[in-house]
Order: structure tokens, then sequence, then C-alpha cells
């Protein structure tokens, strides 16, 4: 069975640059998902990477992005 992390990895200039290309502000963006205004903000400006999958699930569909849009890439070896 498959269980989603305990935390996601998230691209904050990537959350700001899909929240700016929706219309979308900052404040309007955290109420809508259920996360503080100051905790959207610290996650954009990468004082805070890490997100657990409800308020990330919450911020995607917010959003209307694809998790992997949101997520710092990962490197092929």
């Amino acid at each position: 069975m498959h269980r989603p992390p305990a935390t996601y990895q998230v691209n904050g200039a990537a959350i700001r640059a899909t929240r700016k290309r929706r219309g979308l502000g900052i404040r309007e963006t955290a109420e809508a998902a259920g996360i503080s205004r100051s905790y959207l903000q610290r996650l954009e400006t990468g004082i805070r990477s890490q997100m657990r999958p409800p308020a990330f699930a919450a911020l995607r569909q917010t959003l209307h992005a694809e998790e992997s849009e949101l997520l710092v890439p990962h490197e092929e070896t």
C-alpha cells in the first residue's frame, strides 16, 4: 500500500510563480488553502521548505497545480 511521505520538500519559487500566474494574492491563497499567510510567505521565500501532506494537498488544490510543479526536482542518477 502506497503511503505519502511524512513531509514534502517544496519549491518556494515555484509556489510563488504558480500563485502569481493564477492571479492570486498571498492572503487569499493562504486562506483558501487553510494555512496562515506567514507560513505561505516563509514557504515562498525558502525559509521553510517542508510541508505535511494535508497542507500540501490543500495548497495544490488551491493553486490547481500538479504535485511535480511544486516540489523540489529530484536529480536523476
